[in-house]
């Protein structure tokens, strides 16, 4: 997939571009969708990840910039100092999504 943006290359199903930040129009590929009764899941990414893929899976939930969940979670380890455990159990609650599977977030409209 390309970015209309800058053109660059990006994994199929983004949201957002990767190199400019720029909100990727919404194509909804066949699969689970409202339409054909799939429904959203919570999983962890196997494509956009940093450490565990835990902040692009629920980006991909909740339908949001990678980047802001985050810069959110790092405040949370940071100030309150449950991010962390949380990371933690969410690393090791969530299933990891299946590799070349484009995201349930990237198939629904939020």
């Amino acid at each position: 997939m390309v970015c209309p943006n800058c053109h660059k290359d990006i994994a199929i199903g983004s949201k957002f571009c990767y190199s400019c930040g720029a909100k990727q129009p919404e194509t909804p590929p066949p699969g689970l969708s409202p339409e054909t009764g799939g429904k959203k899941k919570l999983m962890r990414s196997s494509t956009d990840k940093k450490i565990a893929g835990v902040c692009a899976g629920l980006a991909d939930y909740f339908d949001l910039d990678p980047t802001i969940i985050r810069v959110v979670w790092l405040l949370a380890v940071l100030f309150a100092g449950t991010g962390l455990l949380a990371y933690i159990i969410l690393w090791a609650v969530l299933p990891v999504a299946p590799a070349g599977v484009i995201p349930t977030s990237a198939t629904a409209s939020l």
